[in-house]
């Protein structure tokens, strides 16, 4: 019997790279795809020898085509950090609503289960703590992060309207704040910003007065939590994170007492609707899919911390990309 297919966009993403790992270690045939605005083949090169592994470079805000039989597609493919989806606004609409859309119809096309990665961002700045899948969220739509959290919110709309009225089987994960080796230094999320300012002996810059919260899963954790969430047969949204929730100040000092440096914390002005509060309840998740995290944050920080230790030194001074090369895509 052949192996089982399966599409992953994004796949030379942070979150993208370790799901190609995985299903390839689960016995899949993956199918990569790419279009390398915010991703690195860097990610996935180690795969580029397996005959099981095979990669598209393609934008899938267009029309995707891919040949032959098709189980399984996981849609990851989008920019998720303040400081890719302000750069790149139109392209961040774009692949959560065309490329959301050309994903499904796949889906629809190869009778094929699509999984589709949506965001504790749909949340915005809860007025409902922890959330829960039941709670509609708190945002702005013409804020800046509007184009960010909108184009999630309408990715579920769709995949929803799919379900429904196409009867595809569809599945939505909300995912919490998650870390862990392959995650870009310079990608302006509180995790990597703190531990590149530390190695650089920077002063670690906080946002506000640090109080806002935040809950870090590893990557692992999470991983799995996706693969139990597209093997079951639940097709509403699940929050996968970890609710071991901290403030950034004292994050921040976490990372200062793990780095084993001694700058101090300086604080800028919160940037436009930054949430106070961010923190999973992940009861569907432990009552469907018997899921729950397993890697504390010491540990899981230890790993991250010895990944970007490693990496060249010209990585902690790296910019991060202008994404000139696809300005002319968001016309």
């Amino acid at each position: 019997m052949a192996n089982k297919r399966v599409l992953i966009t994004g796949a030379a993403g942070f979150l993208g790279s370790h799901l190609c790992d995985r299903f390839i270690k689960e016995g899949f045939n993956v199918i990569g795809m790419d279009n390398l605005i915010t991703g690195d083949l860097k990610n996935i090169e180690h795969l580029f020898k397996l005959k099981e592994f095979e990669f598209y470079h393609h934008d899938v805000s267009k029309f995707i085509h891919v040949p032959g039989e098709l189980d399984y597609i996981l849609h990851f493919a989008s920019p998720a950090s303040p400081i890719d989806y302000l750069k790149i606004p139109i392209q961040t609409l774009k692949v959560g609503s065309l490329g959301t859309h050309n994903c499904l119809g796949l889906a629809l096309s190869k009778k094929a289960r699509i999984l589709v990665a949506s965001t504790s961002e749909v949340y915005g700045d809860p007025v409902v703590h922890p959330q829960n899948e039941e709670y509609w969220g708190n945002v702005n739509p013409v804020g800046p992060r509007g184009v960010y959290d909108e184009a999630k919110r309408f990715q579920e709309a769709i995949t929803m309207a799919y379900h429904t009225f196409h009867s595809v089987e569809t599945r939505i994960i909300r995912i919490f704040n998650t870390y862990g080796p392959r995650m870009r230094l310079n990608d302006g999320r509180a995790l990597p910003a703190f531990i590149g300012q530390a190695l650089r002996g920077e002063d670690l810059t906080v946002f506000g007065d640090g109080s806002q919260t935040r809950s870090f899963c590893y990557v692992a954790d999470l991983v799995e939590g996706i693969y139990r969430l597209l093997l079951s047969d639940y097709a509403h949204p699940v929050n996968i994170g970890n609710p071991d929730e901290i403030s950034l100040k004292d994050f921040a000092e976490e990372i200062i007492k793990l780095t084993g440096t001694d700058q101090k914390i300086v604080y800028r002005p919160l940037p436009t609707d930054d949430p106070k509060q961010r923190q999973p309840d992940i009861t569907k998740a432990k009552e469907i899919l018997g899921w729950q995290p397993t890697v504390n944050r010491a540990d899981g920080l230890k790993i991250t911390y010895e990944y970007f230790k490693s990496l060249p030194q010209e990585e902690l001074y790296k910019l991060p990309k202008e994404f000139a090369r696809v300005s002319k895509d968001a016309k």
